[in-house]
C-alpha cells in the first residue's frame, strides 16, 4: 500500500545531479509511481524529485492500460518537473523521456534502440519502455508540474510477457543475455535524464531533435499518421519541433503538428 505520508518512502537516494534526482523516493510497493508524484505537483519545492519503485500495483500506460512487473525486474519511475513554458509540450518531453532511456540502454547493454510513435521505446521492434507524459495543474488553473511516468524493463524473462498476452514485450536481459542490477540500471537512467533535460533548460532543442529524428528512423520512408481527422500518407521529408513534413502521393505537401499525430508508422506496416 502506498505510504500515507508521499515524502516518506522506505528508502531515499540523493544523486549528485543538477536539476532532477537530486532526490529520490524509493519505494518497495506503490499504487502507482505517477499518483505518488501528482501528490506534489501542486508545489514548485518540488520540481525534479524522482519517485521509484520496486512494484507497482495500478501502473499505468497510454490510454489507461495497465502497466506492472515483477519485483525489481524493471524500472518504475515518475519525475516531477516544473518546466519553462517553451519546454512544455508534450512532443518535446516525450521526446526528450525516450531519447534519454535509448541513451542509457547503449550506454548499459550496448544495444541501439529505436523509437515507436509517439511514446514506446523498442529493442529489436519489441518493447522495451512505455512513457507517460501527464500535464497537472497548479492553483486556480495555473500550470502545474509535469510528470513523466517511464517504465522500463531490465530482467523480465519471456514467461513474464507471454502470460499477460504480451507477446511484442522484451527486456533488457531477453535481448542481451546478459543480467542487470536494478539499481544501476535507474541510476543511470537518472543521470541521462538530468543530463537531457540541463541541455533543454540551457536553450539547446536542437540535439534532442536530431537524435529522436534519428532514433524515429522514419526520414525519407513512405508513412501513415493518424490524426483526428484523417490518415495522412505521404513521404516523410522532415520532421521536428515545427512539424512532420509530408509529400502526398499527388505531389501536394503538407505539414502536421506533432501534437496532431496519434501514430505514425512506415505505410504498409503495423
Amino acid at each position: 500500500m502506498p505510504s500515507a505520508d508521499p515524502l516518506k518512502p522506505p528508502e531515499e537516494w540523493q544523486l549528485t545531479t543538477q536539476r532532477l534526482g537530486r532526490r529520490v523516493l524509493v519505494y518497495d510497493e506503490t499504487d502507482s509511481t505517477s499518483n505518488r508524484a501528482a501528490e506534489l505537483a501542486h508545489n514548485r519545492a518540488y520540481d525534479g524529485i524522482a519517485i521509484l519503485a520496486k512494484t507497482q500495483t495500478a501502473g499505468r500506460g497510454q490510454h489507461g492500460r495497465r502497466w506492472q512487473c515483477p519485483p525489481c525486474s524493471g524500472v518504475l519511475l515518475s519525475v516531477l518537473l516544473f518546466p519553462p513554458p517553451p519546454l512544455r509540450r508534450p512532443a518535446i518531453l516525450t521526446a526528450w523521456a525516450a531519447v534519454s532511456v535509448c541513451e542509457t540502454i547503449l550506454q548499459a547493454g550496448n544495444v541501439q534502440a529505436k523509437i515507436k510513435w509517439p511514446n514506446d521505446v523498442l529493442l529489436h521492434g519489441r518493447k522495451v519502455c512505455g512513457i507517460l507524459i501527464e500535464q497537472r495543474s497548479g492553483a486556480q488553473d495555473a500550470p502545474g508540474g509535469v510528470i513523466a511516468g517511464i517504465g522500463l524493463n531490465v530482467s523480465q524473462q519471456a514467461a513474464d510477457f507471454t502470460a499477460p498476452g504480451l507477446e511484442n514485450g522484451t527486456s533488457l536481459q531477453l535481448t542481451t543475455g546478459r543480467k542487470f542490477d536494478w539499481t544501476d540500471i535507474a541510476q543511470r537512467l537518472l543521470a541521462q535524464l538530468d543530463v537531457e533535460y540541463d541541455r533543454l533548460c540551457h536553450g539547446d532543442l536542437t540535439t534532442l531533435e536530431a537524435c529522436w529524428k534519428w532514433r524515429l528512423g522514419l526520414l525519407g520512408r513512405t508513412v501513415e499518421a493518424d490524426c483526428a481527422d484523417e490518415v495522412h500518407r505521404g513521404r516523410l521529408l522532415e520532421i521536428g519541433w515545427d512539424g512532420l513534413h509530408l509529400e502526398r502521393p499527388n505531389g501536394a505537401h503538407e505539414t502536421l503538428l506533432p501534437e496532431a499525430v496519434r501514430q505514425l508508422r512506415e505505410a504498409n506496416r503495423v
